[in-house]
């Protein structure tokens, strides 16, 4: 019988980084602070290969070709003799292989330890199949995690899940100390200009040709407004169709003559530069298209850090934004867009308030709390289990 007071082993299922993918950063830091709980040994990660090699730090205990049945039947296997006492399965239809990431029900089906799933997508709208993969997983698991307030009821409802698995926890938010906004500002060579920015890859999606032919009348007002576009082009959308998305926005930027108002960064931020180039910006912008965007790793890291954000309705802006935190506009609207960034420019006090109120919810967003969260339920969960499982003699 194990002893109460050895440590657990935790291990996750999904992207590990250097993969460069935004669940692989999620993974990364929460791993990175489940190392400071006490009670748990270095959780290890399980790492879903696409068609590239990586080249993987010792916490990656085994490696699954995405599009490769046999890789996940045989890594249930190998889980089911393992000292593993819980899994964490990172759920992301994309990443995962077969039609929706199909691969995953015959894996969770063979495995014989319990395993939490972290729902990173939860469509309203989901195929049959889609549908189909979300319930069964739930249905084996013995809990479910999702990171909005406002999918709990949708995975109720629409996915069938029973609503004691379902917990609700934030995105999380590293803790990185910087010089201030102003100094930041001097440091970069951006003096007393007013920053907007975005960040993340680059992708149709995002709508950020919209927000560039906002700053077209931004700037009439303010001539020294300028928008920051960090990030380089997602490497799945670079792959199928090159930089013609980054291209297309360039082209924009020049007709619309913003070469001196709009900065292109093209490379992969590290953690420290995300940070600091939030801190610098007076706005973040997230001028996304979709509409049912449950989550937005990028809009968590803006609230963290206490930024006035505008951005378009989409779910999480919805609820991350509202009781004044922020602005909202109109999708695929950049007059709406344009008049958002004014008022906040014309209405320097407007910035200051809402600021104040983003910070409040941000502190709480900090990796170092939320790990907190997921080490209290990884405990819980593990003991119901063991109880569960317990011979009757």
């Amino acid at each position: 019988m194990r002893n109460a007071d050895s440590k657990r082993n935790i291990a996750f299922l999904g992207t590990s980084l250097p993969r460069e993918c935004g669940i692989a950063t999620f993974t990364q830091d929460l791993l990175d602070q489940l190392k400071h709980i006490q009670g748990f040994n270095k959780p290890r990660i399980i790492a879903i290969n696409n068609n590239e090699t990586y080249y993987y730090q010792d916490q990656v205990m085994r490696e699954i070709d995405q599009h490769k049945l046999s890789d996940y039947l045989d890594a249930a296997d190998d889980l089911n003799l393992s000292n593993v006492d819980l899994l964490v399965i990172q759920h992301e239809f994309g990443i995962y292989g077969g039609e929706s990431g199909v691969y995953l029900l015959p894996f969770v089906e063979k495995l014989r330890i319990p395993y939490i799933v972290v729902y990173h997508t939860v469509l309203t709208k989901p195929s049959a199949k889609q549908r189909l993969i979300m319930n069964r997983l739930a249905e084996r698991s013995v809990k479910v995690i999702t990171m909005a307030q406002s999918t709990v009821k949708d995975l109720i409802s629409i996915y069938g899940i029973d609503s004691t698995k379902v917990a609700f926890i934030h995105h999380g938010v590293p803790d990185v100390q910087t010089e201030s906004r102003a100094k930041l500002k001097e440091q970069y060579g951006f003096g007393n200009r007013k920053i907007c920015s975005t960040f993340g890859f680059l992708s149709p999606g995002k709508g950020i040709e919209y927000s560039i032919e906002a700053m077209r009348g931004v700037v009439k007002h303010h001539p020294d407004a300028l928008y920051i576009i960090f990030g380089k082009t997602h490497p799945v959308v670079k792959q199928e169709t090159g930089e013609v998305y980054r291209q297309k926005l360039m082209d924009l930027v020049k007709e619309f003559g913003l070469n001196g108002n709009v900065l292109f960064v093209d490379k992969l931020l590290t953690q420290e530069e995300v940070i600091q180039s939030l801190v610098m910006s007076d706005i973040y912008l997230t001028p996304y298209l979709s509409k049912d965007q449950a989550v937005s790793g990028t809009l968590a890291y803006g609230i963290g850090y206490g930024r006035v954000v505008v951005s378009t309705p989409y779910r999480y802006a919805e609820e991350m934004l509202a009781e004044g935190r922020g602005l909202l506009a109109n999708f695929r609207d950049a007059a709406s867009l344009e008049a958002c960034i004014l008022q906040l420019l014309d209405n320097p006090s407007q910035i200051h308030e809402m600021e104040k109120l983003t910070h409040e919810l941000g502190k709480t967003m900090m990796w170092s709390e939320i790990a907190k969260s997921y080490a209290a339920i990884f405990k819980d969960n593990i003991t119901n289990s063991e109880l569960t499982n317990r011979s009757v003699i």
